[in-house]
Protein backbone atom coordinates (compact mmCIF):
# COMPACT_ATOMS: atom_id res chain seq x y z
CA UNK A 1 0.00 0.00 0.00
CA UNK A 2 1.22 3.54 -1.01
CA UNK A 3 0.41 6.61 0.65
CA UNK A 4 1.31 10.00 0.61
CA UNK A 5 -0.17 12.31 2.78
CA UNK A 6 -0.20 16.24 2.21
CA UNK A 7 -0.17 19.28 4.79
CA UNK A 8 -3.12 21.29 3.64
CA UNK A 9 -2.67 23.59 6.52
CA UNK A 10 -2.76 23.32 10.30
CA UNK A 11 -5.68 21.24 10.36
CA UNK A 12 -6.09 19.56 7.00
CA UNK A 13 -4.45 16.76 5.51
CA UNK A 14 -4.64 15.07 1.65
CA UNK A 15 -4.19 11.33 1.77
CA UNK A 16 -3.04 9.74 -1.24
CA UNK A 17 -3.71 5.97 -1.64
CA UNK A 18 -3.11 3.04 -3.97
CA UNK A 19 -3.70 -0.47 -2.93
CA UNK A 20 -2.71 -3.02 -5.00
CA UNK A 21 -2.19 -7.28 -5.38
CA UNK A 22 -4.20 -10.13 -3.88
CA UNK A 23 -6.66 -7.90 -1.86
CA UNK A 24 -8.21 -6.39 -4.65
CA UNK A 25 -8.58 -9.74 -6.28
CA UNK A 26 -9.58 -11.72 -3.28
CA UNK A 27 -12.54 -8.77 -2.76
CA UNK A 28 -13.41 -9.30 -6.17
CA UNK A 29 -13.79 -12.75 -5.14
CA UNK A 30 -15.85 -12.40 -2.18
CA UNK A 31 -17.91 -9.61 -4.15
CA UNK A 32 -19.53 -12.13 -7.23
CA UNK A 33 -19.18 -14.57 -4.69
CA UNK A 34 -22.25 -12.71 -2.77
CA UNK A 35 -23.80 -11.78 -6.04
CA UNK A 36 -23.85 -15.37 -7.02
CA UNK A 37 -25.92 -16.48 -3.51
CA UNK A 38 -28.45 -13.55 -3.12
CA UNK A 39 -29.03 -12.86 -7.09
CA UNK A 40 -31.59 -15.19 -9.44
CA UNK A 41 -30.55 -15.92 -12.62
CA UNK A 42 -32.75 -18.39 -15.20
CA UNK A 43 -31.37 -21.98 -15.96
CA UNK A 44 -29.09 -21.32 -12.65
CA UNK A 45 -29.28 -22.47 -9.13
CA UNK A 46 -28.06 -19.58 -6.37
CA UNK A 47 -24.44 -19.97 -5.90
CA UNK A 48 -24.04 -21.56 -8.98
CA UNK A 49 -24.03 -18.89 -11.24
CA UNK A 50 -21.00 -19.00 -13.96
CA UNK A 51 -18.01 -16.20 -13.43
CA UNK A 52 -18.77 -15.32 -17.23
CA UNK A 53 -22.12 -14.34 -16.62
CA UNK A 54 -21.76 -12.51 -13.10
CA UNK A 55 -18.54 -10.75 -15.08
CA UNK A 56 -20.42 -9.90 -18.29
CA UNK A 57 -24.41 -8.60 -16.13
CA UNK A 58 -22.93 -7.89 -12.50
CA UNK A 59 -19.67 -6.16 -13.30
CA UNK A 60 -20.48 -3.01 -11.82
CA UNK A 61 -22.58 -4.40 -8.99
CA UNK A 62 -19.74 -6.19 -7.92
CA UNK A 63 -17.34 -2.88 -7.82
CA UNK A 64 -19.76 -1.26 -5.47
CA UNK A 65 -19.61 -3.57 -3.36
CA UNK A 66 -15.87 -4.09 -3.01
CA UNK A 67 -15.90 -0.43 -2.91
CA UNK A 68 -17.89 -0.38 -0.37
CA UNK A 69 -15.99 -2.98 1.68
CA UNK A 70 -12.12 -1.69 0.89
CA UNK A 71 -12.65 1.88 1.08
CA UNK A 72 -13.23 2.35 4.70
CA UNK A 73 -11.02 -0.65 5.50
CA UNK A 74 -8.39 0.96 3.61
CA UNK A 75 -9.00 4.34 5.26
CA UNK A 76 -8.97 3.13 8.83
CA UNK A 77 -5.57 1.56 8.27
CA UNK A 78 -3.87 4.36 6.67
CA UNK A 79 -5.09 6.56 9.52
CA UNK A 80 -3.99 4.20 12.51
CA UNK A 81 -0.50 3.77 10.40
CA UNK A 82 0.35 7.71 10.19
CA UNK A 83 -1.20 8.06 13.40
CA UNK A 84 -3.66 10.67 12.12
CA UNK A 85 -5.75 12.30 14.80
CA UNK A 86 -8.83 12.87 12.99
CA UNK A 87 -12.08 14.78 13.85
CA UNK A 88 -14.60 14.43 11.00
CA UNK A 89 -15.46 11.83 8.32
CA UNK A 90 -13.35 12.03 5.39
CA UNK A 91 -14.15 13.68 1.95
CA UNK A 92 -13.36 10.58 -0.47
CA UNK A 93 -12.88 11.40 -3.82
CA UNK A 94 -10.65 10.63 -7.19
CA UNK A 95 -11.84 6.60 -6.76
CA UNK A 96 -9.94 3.92 -9.33
CA UNK A 97 -10.98 0.71 -8.92
CA UNK A 98 -9.73 -2.09 -11.38
CA UNK A 99 -9.09 -5.87 -10.92
CA UNK A 100 -5.52 -5.02 -10.13
CA UNK A 101 -5.32 -1.72 -7.90
CA UNK A 102 -7.70 1.06 -6.01
CA UNK A 103 -6.38 4.22 -6.06
CA UNK A 104 -8.59 7.19 -3.83
CA UNK A 105 -8.08 10.67 -2.06
CA UNK A 106 -8.68 11.31 1.64
CA UNK A 107 -9.47 14.93 2.79
CA UNK A 108 -9.61 15.04 6.38
CA UNK A 109 -9.76 17.80 9.46
CA UNK A 110 -7.12 16.79 12.21
CA UNK A 111 -6.64 18.14 15.54
CA UNK A 112 -4.36 20.92 15.24
CA UNK A 113 -0.75 20.91 16.91
CA UNK A 114 -0.71 23.05 19.91
CA UNK A 115 2.13 23.79 21.37
CA UNK A 116 1.34 24.20 25.33
CA UNK A 117 2.65 26.79 27.12
CA UNK A 118 3.91 25.86 30.54
CA UNK A 119 0.70 25.28 32.60
CA UNK A 120 2.13 24.59 36.25
CA UNK A 121 2.56 27.04 38.98
CA UNK A 122 0.28 29.46 37.30
CA UNK A 123 -0.28 32.83 39.66
CA UNK A 124 -3.66 32.85 41.00
CA UNK A 125 -4.68 35.75 42.96
CA UNK A 126 -7.73 35.24 45.29
CA UNK A 127 -9.18 37.70 47.83
CA UNK A 128 -10.26 36.63 51.68
CA UNK A 129 -14.59 36.94 51.33
CA UNK A 130 -15.95 38.70 53.24
CA UNK A 131 -19.62 39.64 53.53
CA UNK A 132 -20.87 43.23 55.26
CA UNK A 133 -23.47 44.16 57.08
CA UNK A 134 -24.03 46.65 54.36
CA UNK A 135 -24.18 43.41 52.08
CA UNK A 136 -26.74 42.20 54.02
CA UNK A 137 -29.28 44.92 54.41
CA UNK A 138 -29.20 45.70 50.73
CA UNK A 139 -30.16 42.00 49.74
CA UNK A 140 -33.02 42.19 52.51
CA UNK A 141 -34.05 45.15 51.15
CA UNK A 142 -34.17 44.02 47.97
CA UNK A 143 -36.13 41.26 49.30
CA UNK A 144 -38.43 43.45 51.18
CA UNK A 145 -39.22 45.85 47.78
CA UNK A 146 -39.92 42.54 45.52
CA UNK A 147 -42.26 41.79 48.30
CA UNK A 148 -43.90 45.36 48.73
CA UNK A 149 -43.43 44.96 52.73
CA UNK A 150 -43.39 48.13 54.92
CA UNK A 151 -41.75 46.44 58.17
CA UNK A 152 -38.56 44.14 58.38
CA UNK A 153 -39.43 42.25 61.35
CA UNK A 154 -40.04 38.95 63.01
CA UNK A 155 -43.39 38.43 61.19
CA UNK A 156 -42.10 38.89 58.29
CA UNK A 157 -39.10 36.65 58.52
CA UNK A 158 -41.72 33.90 59.85
CA UNK A 159 -43.71 34.60 56.42
CA UNK A 160 -40.89 33.39 54.42
CA UNK A 161 -39.81 30.09 56.48
CA UNK A 162 -37.33 31.88 59.07
CA UNK A 163 -38.17 31.89 62.95
CA UNK A 164 -37.08 35.84 63.34
CA UNK A 165 -35.37 38.43 61.49
CA UNK A 166 -31.67 37.20 62.95
CA UNK A 167 -31.88 34.09 61.53
CA UNK A 168 -33.18 35.39 58.20
CA UNK A 169 -30.01 37.84 58.43
CA UNK A 170 -27.67 34.83 58.68
CA UNK A 171 -29.07 33.21 55.95
CA UNK A 172 -28.63 35.47 53.99
CA UNK A 173 -24.93 36.11 54.80
CA UNK A 174 -24.58 32.55 54.38
CA UNK A 175 -26.33 33.11 50.27
CA UNK A 176 -24.06 36.16 50.15
CA UNK A 177 -20.85 34.74 50.91
CA UNK A 178 -21.34 31.33 48.63
CA UNK A 179 -22.16 34.44 45.52
CA UNK A 180 -19.17 35.95 46.11
CA UNK A 181 -17.46 32.61 46.43
CA UNK A 182 -18.52 30.88 43.28
CA UNK A 183 -17.93 34.43 41.20
CA UNK A 184 -14.31 34.26 42.29
CA UNK A 185 -13.98 30.66 41.60
CA UNK A 186 -15.85 31.38 38.02
CA UNK A 187 -13.27 34.68 37.92
CA UNK A 188 -10.30 32.37 38.56
CA UNK A 189 -10.86 29.87 36.42
CA UNK A 190 -11.64 32.69 33.67
CA UNK A 191 -8.15 34.24 34.24
CA UNK A 192 -6.73 30.45 34.04
CA UNK A 193 -7.96 29.56 30.67
CA UNK A 194 -6.97 33.32 29.52
CA UNK A 195 -3.59 32.02 30.80
CA UNK A 196 -3.08 28.61 29.21
CA UNK A 197 -4.79 29.87 25.59
CA UNK A 198 -3.52 33.62 24.99
CA UNK A 199 -1.23 34.58 21.97
CA UNK A 200 -1.39 30.75 20.62
CA UNK A 201 -2.44 31.35 16.93
CA UNK A 202 -4.69 27.98 17.57
CA UNK A 203 -6.67 27.22 14.32
CA UNK A 204 -10.13 25.86 15.42
CA UNK A 205 -11.04 22.96 13.21
CA UNK A 206 -13.59 24.71 10.98
CA UNK A 207 -15.74 21.15 11.57
CA UNK A 208 -15.64 21.24 15.06
CA UNK A 209 -16.60 24.91 15.02
CA UNK A 210 -19.80 23.74 13.24
CA UNK A 211 -21.09 21.54 15.59
CA UNK A 212 -20.60 23.42 18.88
CA UNK A 213 -22.32 26.73 16.51
CA UNK A 214 -25.04 24.36 15.76
CA UNK A 215 -25.31 23.17 19.85
CA UNK A 216 -25.37 26.63 20.84
CA UNK A 217 -27.71 27.74 18.12
CA UNK A 218 -30.44 24.92 19.24
CA UNK A 219 -29.78 26.14 22.95
CA UNK A 220 -30.75 29.68 22.32
CA UNK A 221 -33.54 28.92 20.15
CA UNK A 222 -35.04 26.93 23.08
CA UNK A 223 -34.83 29.07 25.53
CA UNK A 224 -36.14 31.74 23.27
CA UNK A 225 -39.19 29.78 22.99
CA UNK A 226 -39.42 29.09 26.96
CA UNK A 227 -39.49 33.28 27.52
CA UNK A 228 -42.76 32.99 24.92
CA UNK A 229 -40.97 34.16 22.08
CA UNK A 230 -43.11 33.20 18.88
CA UNK A 231 -41.74 30.16 16.40
CA UNK A 232 -41.54 33.23 13.37
CA UNK A 233 -39.74 35.28 15.54
CA UNK A 234 -36.97 32.90 16.27
CA UNK A 235 -36.53 32.08 12.51
CA UNK A 236 -36.22 35.72 11.90
CA UNK A 237 -33.68 36.21 14.11
CA UNK A 238 -32.13 32.77 13.23
CA UNK A 239 -29.40 34.37 10.87
CA UNK A 240 -28.11 37.41 13.50
CA UNK A 241 -27.81 34.90 16.27
CA UNK A 242 -25.59 32.47 14.24
CA UNK A 243 -23.42 35.45 13.89
CA UNK A 244 -23.08 36.34 17.19
CA UNK A 245 -22.78 33.07 18.61
CA UNK A 246 -20.17 32.32 16.31
CA UNK A 247 -17.07 33.80 17.82
CA UNK A 248 -18.44 32.09 20.83
CA UNK A 249 -18.57 28.51 19.77
CA UNK A 250 -14.95 29.34 17.96
CA UNK A 251 -13.05 30.07 21.39
CA UNK A 252 -15.28 27.21 23.12
CA UNK A 253 -13.18 24.92 20.22
CA UNK A 254 -10.32 26.71 20.94
CA UNK A 255 -10.32 25.86 24.82
CA UNK A 256 -11.13 22.46 25.00
CA UNK A 257 -8.75 21.54 22.44
CA UNK A 258 -5.66 23.29 24.69
CA UNK A 259 -7.59 21.60 27.40
CA UNK A 260 -7.90 18.29 25.92
CA UNK A 261 -3.78 18.58 24.78
CA UNK A 262 -3.23 19.23 28.75
CA UNK A 263 -5.34 16.07 29.69
CA UNK A 264 -3.32 13.99 27.31
CA UNK A 265 -0.15 14.72 29.05
CA UNK A 266 -1.39 14.24 32.26
CA UNK A 267 -3.51 11.43 31.50
CA UNK A 268 -6.74 12.70 32.52
CA UNK A 269 -9.90 10.91 30.75
CA UNK A 270 -11.11 12.23 27.88
CA UNK A 271 -14.57 11.77 29.08
CA UNK A 272 -17.68 14.24 29.50
CA UNK A 273 -16.30 15.60 32.53
CA UNK A 274 -12.33 16.24 31.32
CA UNK A 275 -12.42 20.24 31.50
CA UNK A 276 -13.51 20.40 34.55
CA UNK A 277 -11.06 18.17 35.42
CA UNK A 278 -8.13 19.70 33.73
CA UNK A 279 -9.35 23.01 35.65
CA UNK A 280 -8.90 20.91 38.73
CA UNK A 281 -5.78 19.96 38.02
CA UNK A 282 -4.24 23.29 36.62
CA UNK A 283 -6.13 25.01 40.16
CA UNK A 284 -4.44 22.19 42.23
CA UNK A 285 -0.90 22.93 40.47
CA UNK A 286 -1.43 26.69 40.63
CA UNK A 287 0.86 29.28 43.14
CA UNK A 288 -2.18 30.90 45.13
CA UNK A 289 -1.11 34.04 46.86
CA UNK A 290 -3.99 35.93 48.99
CA UNK A 291 -4.43 39.58 47.05
CA UNK A 292 -4.67 42.94 49.00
Amino acid sequence: MKIEVKKIDSTKREINVEVTGEVIKDKFEIAFKKISETTKVPGFRPGHIPMDILEKNFSQHAQELVLKELIPDVYQQVVQQEALDVIDLPDITDVKLDRSSLKFKATVEVSPEIQLKDYKGLKVKYKKIEVSPDDIKRSIDSLKESRKIDNLDDRFARSIGYPNLAELEKAMERQLFIQKENQQRRKIEEEIIETITKDMGLKAPNSMVQRQLQDLLRQEKVDLALKGLPREKIDEQEKELTENLRPVAKRQVEVYLVLAEIAKKENIPLDDHMSQHVIEFLLREADWAESS
